[in-house]
């Protein structure tokens, strides 16, 4: 039999109502030590884990190379958490959005974005957000609860397929870009890299992988000391400290100065430069005097950065720069020896465009619910 919980050295997600524990929050080593503690061979963890990721099992029962008597053991110990595809549109540049239910009432949502270079899954960390940035329509939303290793995983995957299946294209980019605040969620989102990297897994080299921050200094740090190998962009916006809290209540908390040191330490420990994600507001941080702020902030780590333009939220207090003024905001960053991307947004007409992800209608209450029961 399994050891009992108090055994178990991880914290893993429980179902309280039955005591199983969520097997894909477990690491291979861990399901492996598992295995060889109730007497199994340890190449059965490997079948496992295979099963749940490359595979994308559901349920135990499908996992045919294992004996019944243990398929039945583990239904007995662990569950399987799964989401499902709440629903789908199909933008006309054919970027796709999804909304995924991971609990009733509880839905984040997943954008597949095709270009003629690349197949990027855009996929959310948790439901809803606590940051409350202005001009994201998901800051709007509370935060709900963070993601599962496997939720994130899922979003992949099925991403993954609809490139494959609706374009003919392999998935080549993963963006931690969607909904919620990664670094708000650590473990979950390493857990989630770990798995999407592995051999036993989906075999992604890291370096196509990139997580988005707001900017939690301390935890910038920890990736540092971590060392990984994944790709990191910061939420910057400005590189004044006034005008960044006026959109971003974080900077309060984690000024520049403070982002500055823990990115000089992220840097020194993995060696990776770090992209900045500038989203330019009009009459607000689109001006020469703005780029002048950003080229000096940029002098701290080996960076890139990626001009975006604003996306309109409903009721919002921001408008979209002119483009002639991102143009030359653009050029002034290049002449100093700066990488720059203008980055043109796409799925705007289904909004699902950067800072527009927010569950229209879909986000709902305990009472809704019993309605739509």
């Amino acid at each position: 039999m399994f050891p009992p919980l108090n055994f178990i050295n991880f914290a893993a997600e429980i179902d309280m109502s039955t005591s199983k524990i969520n097997i894909r929050n477990l690491s291979f080593p861990e399901i492996k030590e598992q295995f060889e503690i109730m007497g199994e061979k340890s190449f059965r963890a490997k079948q496992v884990y295979e099963w749940l990721w490359q595979k994308n099992a559901s349920t135990f029962e499908e996992m045919s190379n294992l004996s019944k008597d243990l398929r039945v053991k583990m239904e007995e110990q662990f569950f399987i958490d799964k989401i499902q595809l709440d629903d789908q549109q199909i933008s006309s540049d054919r970027t796709i959005k999804c909304s995924f239910e991971v609990e009733p009432g509880k839905v984040v949502e997943g954008v597949l974005i095709p270009t003629n270079s690349r197949t990027t899954a855009c996929i959310s960390s948790q439901v809803g957000c606590s940051l409350a940035c202005t001009f994201c329509a998901t800051g709007r939303l509370k935060l709900m609860r963070n993601l599962t290793a496997g939720e994130i995983v899922d979003q992949v995957v099925y991403l993954r397929d609809q490139a494959e299946s609706r374009y003919g294209q392999p998935l080549s980019n993963i963006v931690y870009m969607g909904m919620g605040e990664p670094l708000l969620n650590y473990k979950n989102v390493l857990r989630s890299t770990e798995i999407l990297t592995s051999t036993e897994g989906l075999g992604i080299s890291p370096r196509r992988i990139t997580v988005s921050t707001a900017g939690i200094a301390k935890m910038i740090h920890k990736l540092g000391d971590d060392e990984v190998k994944f790709n990191l962009a910061v939420s910057l916006h400005a590189a004044n400290d006034k005008k960044r809290s006026q959109i971003m209540e974080i900077n309060d908390t984690n000024d520049l100065e403070s982002l500055k040191t823990a990115l000089q330490h992220f840097y020194a420990k993995t060696g990776s430069r770090v992209t900045y994600e500038y989203i330019i507001f009009k009459d607000f941080n689109d001006e020469l005097e703005d780029a002048q702020e950003l080229a000096e902030f940029c002098k701290c780590v080996p960076c890139k950065i990626n001009i975006i333009e604003y996306n309109p939220i409903d009721e919002g207090e921001h408008k979209q720069a002119d483009p002639v003024k991102v143009d030359a905001f653009a050029q002034y960053l290049e002449d100093r020896n700066l990488v720059v991307n203008i980055r043109r947004s796409r799925g705007k007409d289904i909004d699902a465009a950067c800072g527009q992800l927010a569950n229209k209608n879909k986000s709902i209450t305990p009472e809704q619910l019993k309605l739509k029961k």
